[in-house]
């Protein structure tokens, strides 16, 4: 495992299963909660991506990151697709109760964002920051107004993935040949410009993505819907299909006297969440990547910025606080290419900082450019 300095593992045994977490060897274990950070990755992905955030941290705040199932060195356990992400977030919530911490600010990356939604949705939160976050529909199969495109959710799921990425997942290839995870990386976590001495530590942490059965991505079934396939009952990628994933009543916490702050980072050239994803079958199909497609009334490209959105509008409407930055020229990867600015935007969003970042009127958003 590539450990940065004064980064170390620790594995938590809950009743649920053992689970890897990366803390800073220096950190105190009675830090308070308002100063404890949790941290969750995307897929494919491992708590190795936040290093370079969690030595950059203050030092009297406690920044743990967590490996998801079947990521990195927590416990291989398949994930029941049927719980969206619930599996994801009562791991977390049972990592929690064996640390004996209570509420705590999350911070989510992807697939993260919607595990860190659904354990809002669940558990006390004391602030949650969203890093180009799933939308809180699911990942493909719905139209703008988050409504589900077929019963079965077709073109959503497993079969969304490469098969090329999961055969070298597998294989453990760290190579940069085509649909390699370092190619995969190069061309979609980031932009072009993109340069790091960590690439290889990013690209282990897609290394340490399990493949096996009910991990990533996870199982498909035939459809007599475009473009004929379909998500099965296991796997990540399963989870966040629309029949098992509805994040949408997060938009009901601002209205509780606690809500907690929420902060969304994102890329203005994120090609993985975009109104126009080039992950997403609706969108792959309008460009003529998929064959077949049936047009854009049967199915469109999911919106997913703008779903996400519509729901954290609401959030603020109904009386929560609501921050949307945007990074141009930032990929997928938002910590990664601006770390100092995601730090910046998190502390502040924490309470650290004194004061907040002044939220951006409804409908519009922080654009940074230079800003750290």
């Amino acid at each position: 495992m590539p450990l940065f300095d004064g980064i170390t593992p620790r594995i938590i045994e809950t009743p649920r299963l053992a689970v890897n977490i990366l803390e800073r060897s220096a950190d105190d274990p009675a830090t308070p909660a308002e100063r404890t950070v949790v941290l969750l990755h995307t897929a494919p992905g491992s708590s190795l991506f936040w290093q370079e955030i969690m030595e950059d941290l203050p030092s009297d705040v406690r920044p743990i990151a967590i490996d998801l199932r079947g990521f990195g060195g927590t416990e291989h356990l398949p994930v029941d697709a049927t719980r969206g992400v619930r599996d994801f977030a009562d791991d977390v919530r049972a990592t929690l109760d064996v640390l004996g911490i209570d509420a705590v600010h999350i911070v989510g990356w992807g697939l993260g964002g919607a595990v860190a939604m659904q354990y809002a949705l669940e558990h006390p939160v004391l602030s949650l920051s969203l890093l180009s976050p799933v939308s809180p529909y699911g990942f493909g199969g719905t139209n703008p107004d988050g409504n589900r495109l077929t019963d079965d959710d077709a073109g959503c799921g497993g079969g969304t993935v490469s098969a090329a990425l999961v055969e070298r997942l597998t294989a453990r290839d760290d190579g940069d040949t085509d649909g390699s995870p370092r190619a995969v990386f190069r061309t979609t976590f980031v932009s072009p410009d993109y340069d790091s001495d960590n690439e290889d530590t990013w690209v282990e942490a897609m290394l340490a993505t399990s493949t096996a059965e009910g991990n990533y991505p996870g199982d498909s079934v035939p459809s007599d819907n475009w473009p004929g396939f379909a998500p099965g009952r296991l796997g990540v990628q399963n989870a966040l299909a629309p029949a098992n994933l509805d994040l949408s009543a997060i938009a009901e916490l601002g209205a509780r006297r606690d809500a907690p702050p929420v902060l969304w980072v994102r890329g203005e050239a994120d090609l993985i969440v975009a109104d126009g994803s080039f992950a997403e079958s609706g969108h792959l199909g309008e460009i003529g990547a998929i064959p077949g497609w049936p047009g854009v009334e049967v199915a469109p490209a999911q919106q997913m910025v703008t779903q996400t959105r519509e729901v954290l509008e609401r959030y603020r409407a109904a009386g929560g606080q609501v921050t949307e930055v945007v990074i141009e020229g930032v990929g997928h990867a938002v910590h990664l290419e601006r770390p100092g600015k995601v730090r910046t935007a998190i502390l502040s969003t924490i309470g650290y900082l004194g004061t907040p970042l002044s939220p951006a009127p409804p409908t519009e958003a922080i654009i940074l450019s230079s800003w750290d």
